[in-house]
């Protein structure tokens, strides 16, 4: 039996855990859903990703009102993928903020990513209708920028190419806390359709060089030790190790995708099988992988109708 699209057959509600780290962080996670960060500053609140839609977004903003009145201030896109970013009307932040080469990549393809990404993950755009559209930053940066939350120093970083071109960190020097995006994923599997695959464990060595006492992931459960950080990342850049080695196999052998597809899923199922997405990123990672290293250095657009294509010719 054919596998169902993408995340297509996932329509179970995941329980959401909103989880204090330190007195400024908190984690909003939900069972291998993408997560979101919130920063409680002085004067002002910062959240990291803004969940789907705005109607998923208002259980965000019902949390954090229950711990402050302060108010949200900025948003922080750490990428532009449409689960990450199109929640953002409903905070009516001050600024939005992204890398300039994020609001480079909406541009580019956010109209794409926006039909795409709705037809991968119906479950979390159940209120597909409340988005006014895409996601515009009313503030962008290149490599670094500091904002002060009144006394609390909040610091916004590009420390390599990964996920995607744009991605961004978000870093607590003083208490070590880092919000990493997707570049850290912890017992989910890391898209990768839109990667880096040759520069995202030089990135991850980056954050690694942070030292980071906790680290709150693209998904999964927050990182509360130093312990449990680095388990997230080694265990992504292992991921992402077994998933080149595999299909760098295949390509040497001159294989038809699909066979480096059955293979490299082979391959990963015993390690990596039980971890959330696993089925409905592989053939996308592979896709991805296969084209980096048949040289196709910059990911091509994902479209919904490429997704179904690749999908029928891989998964099924």
């Amino acid at each position: 039996m054919a596998r169902a699209f993408a995340s297509r057959g996932d329509l179970v509600e995941k329980k959401v855990t909103f989880e204090r780290l330190t007195d400024e962080a908190y984690a909003y996670s939900a069972e291998g859903d993408p997560t979101s960060g919130v920063i409680i500053g002085d004067d002002a609140v910062m959240v990291i990703d803004t969940r789907s839609t705005p109607v998923a977004a208002q259980d965000l903003i019902d949390r954090v009102r229950k711990v402050t009145t302060k108010p949200i201030k900025y948003v922080v896109l750490t990428h532009y993928h449409a689960v990450r970013v199109l929640g953002a009307a409903a905070y009516k932040a001050e600024h939005i903020i992204a890398s300039e080469d994020t609001y480079d990549l909406i541009k580019e393809r956010g109209a794409q990513d926006f039909k795409s990404e709705t037809e991968r993950f119906p479950r979390l755009f159940q209120a597909v209708e409340s988005i006014p559209g895409l996601t515009w930053p009313t503030l962008t940066f290149r490599g670094f920028m500091r904002i002060w939350l009144g006394k609390l120093e909040v610091q916004l970083m590009q420390v390599g190419r990964g996920h995607t071109k744009g991605d961004t960190i978000v870093w607590l020097p003083k208490q070590k806390v880092l919000f990493s995006g997707d570049l850290v994923e912890r017992g989910a599997a890391p898209y990768t359709g839109d990667a880096y695959l040759r520069e995202w464990p030089k990135t991850l060595d980056n954050l690694r060089a942070l030292k980071p006492r906790m680290l709150i992931p693209g998904r999964g459960d927050a990182c509360k030790t130093p312990r449990e950080t680095e388990a997230a990342i080694a265990g992504t850049q292992d991921f992402l190790r077994v998933l080149v080695q595999g299909v760098q196999s295949g390509v040497k052998r001159k294989q038809a995708l699909k066979q480096i597809f059955s293979s490299t899923r082979g391959k990963m199922l015993p390690k990596f099988g039980q971890w959330a997405i696993f089925e409905h990123c592989m053939p996308f990672d592979v896709s991805r992988c296969y084209d980096e290293l048949t040289g196709h250095d910059d990911p091509r657009i994902w479209t919904a109708k490429r997704d179904r294509e690749m999908w029928n010719a891989l998964a099924d």
